[in-house]
């Protein structure tokens, strides 16, 4: 019984705070609905274009934090507050994976998100590093070749759930990287849109260049 309510409890807990809305409250302190801007995505990327290149990274930042909170502080909270022990990778991956649910499903913003993409990277430095390394590297290279972020988080994205099943599958076994390729597929999914607008040629660049003055919302 107190092992079933440590997981409910942790899971509980990271879902809400992964459900905690960076991106649109960043840009609410700016006067700005996020939602109603650009892509109307409320991660960093639209912040960064449509509200403030600073709000941006800031909301890239948190977003990262939080999935790597819910790895690393929420599973040894839930099993002090229900009791007991928990030396396995199964209830940091479970709650990681809540909190990237959280984000992508906000009950803050009736159950619509982010891509996960940041809070996924978060979750999964605290989990698989040197995936998380790979994919990164890979990630650069597809931005700086062909500056579109969904592309290279796309691509990145795959490589993790590939470089999973080398990196991991002898140390933490078949179910480690397994979810780890799930999550994986999990953020291609919720490019669906860009995967559509890439092939109609209708995707946008990222440009470095100076932010056009957004409308007043």
């Amino acid at each position: 019984m107190s092992e079933t309510l440590m997981w409910l409890t942790g899971g509980a807990a990271a879902y809400l705070a992964g459900s905690v809305p960076f991106g649109f409250l960043l840009a609410k302190s700016r006067g700005a609905d996020i939602r109603t801007l650009g892509s109307g995505n409320i991660g960093a990327t639209n912040v960064f274009r449509s509200v403030s290149k600073p709000l941006g990274i800031l909301t890239f930042a948190l977003d990262v934090a939080k999935g790597y909170c819910g790895v690393k502080l929420i599973p040894p909270l839930a099993v002090w507050i229900v009791g007991g022990t928990c030396e396995s990778m199964a209830l940091p991956l479970f709650c990681g994976a809540m909190t990237v649910a959280g984000h992508n499903w906000t009950c803050f913003l009736g159950f619509r998100g982010g891509k996960g993409i940041a809070a996924s990277a978060g979750m999964l430095l605290a989990l698989a590093p040197a995936g998380v390394g790979i994919a990164f590297a890979v990630w650069v290279a597809v931005f700086l070749a062909a500056r579109y972020v969904s592309a290279a988080s796309i691509t990145a994205a795959v490589t993790l759930g590939a470089a999973a099943w080398p990196l991991y599958c002898a140390r933490h076994g078949t179910w480690f990287s397994g979810a780890l390729t799930l999550l994986a597929a999990l953020a291609v999914w919720k490019h669906r849109s860009n995967i559509a607008r890439l092939r109609a040629g209708t995707e946008s660049r990222f440009d470095f260049g100076k932010k056009k003055d957004r409308p007043t919302p």
